[in-house]
């Protein structure tokens, strides 16, 4: 049975909790500190939560076949594996990220892709481990994470039932009431029509836990309504701008989108209330004036 509330670096996250928010800038940074930094600056302003970043070990994540396949990109032709040693932060970047975030404060995080990577992010005082969809068959990475101590946010595009089931048999064992399960579909970005939202009432009633949603749509709306259907994580990409390099930035949001998303999930618990039907203050005046 779950608590329902975790505990993010002392802040609580889960049911009648206002909504956590998630800036996932993932490898928007193009391995570029400065980019890095300008996107940590903007979800400060824009008073989200947490940032987000991807840690691989390129020599595990990548392929046999694809690390000598040549790829144009614009430090020029390289080989996969060139390029993913070339976008991807280490130490010394991690721990200016880390020291960069306390003194705003803000919260960071990293999705963690392979077992070095899990050891290398618990090196900091993360709030959450946080495990792609991609991992969530890899048994082993799920054990690791639950049994680091910190809670276990887990996304769920490309599973089906069973794999989330059995991810989740994994999670009750060494991390009970202490993750999260994150609706998302994988699909960068995702067609509205396969977004199904109400799967996130279907997570929560089949594995009664804090459930979240991770969105990879180009517009707001679909977020804003899955907080209204329960989500009490959100996760968005974010860019600097569109057209910069990397399959990933179309499908993000810009620094105003990210404003303009926080003012609208803030509105959300007023506009709901709580589902007692009563006369508003307002309306016992008009109700004088209109019927006696």
């Amino acid at each position: 049975m779950s608590n329902k509330k975790l505990n993010f670096c002392g802040r609580t996250v889960g049911d009648d909790e206002p909504v956590f928010m998630i800036a996932e800038i993932g490898l928007n940074h193009n391995g570029d500190l400065g980019i890095a930094k300008k996107l940590i600056d903007a979800a400060f302003a824009c008073d989200w939560h947490c940032v987000k970043f991807q840690k691989r070990t390129p020599e595990i994540c990548v392929p046999d076949h694809q690390k000598s396949v040549i790829r144009d990109t614009p430090w020029g032709k390289m080989t996969y594996l060139e390029y993913r040693h070339r976008v991807e932060f280490g130490e010394k970047e991690y721990s200016y990220i880390d020291r960069y975030c306390r003194e705003k404060p803000l919260l960071w995080t990293a999705s963690v892709w392979d077992l070095p990577s899990l050891q290398f992010v618990l090196r900091y005082d993360v709030p959450f481990i946080k495990i792609p969809s991609a991992k969530l068959v890899e048994t082993d990475l799920l054990r690791a994470a639950a049994m680091a101590g910190k809670p276990v946010v887990l996304s769920t595009g490309m599973s089906t039932v069973e794999e989330i089931d059995a991810a989740v048999l994994v999670l009750d064992e060494f991390a009970p009431g202490n993750y999260v399960l994150m609706h998302t579909n994988s699909t960068y970005p995702t067609p509205p029509e396969e977004l199904n939202l109400l799967t996130l009432k279907f997570l929560k009633e089949r594995y009664n836990c804090v459930v979240g949603y991770s969105g990879h749509e180009y517009d707001l709306e679909p977020t804003v309504i899955a907080v209204a259907l329960g989500a009490r994580i959100i996760e968005r990409h974010i860019t600097l701008n569109h057209n910069m390099w990397g399959s990933d930035q179309f499908a993000s949001l810009e620094v105003h989108a990210m404003d303009l998303l926080h003012k609208r999930v803030k509105q959300i618990p007023v506009s709901l209330g709580d589902g007692v039907k009563r006369l508003t203050e307002s309306e016992i005046q008009i109700r004088k004036k209109l019927r006696g």
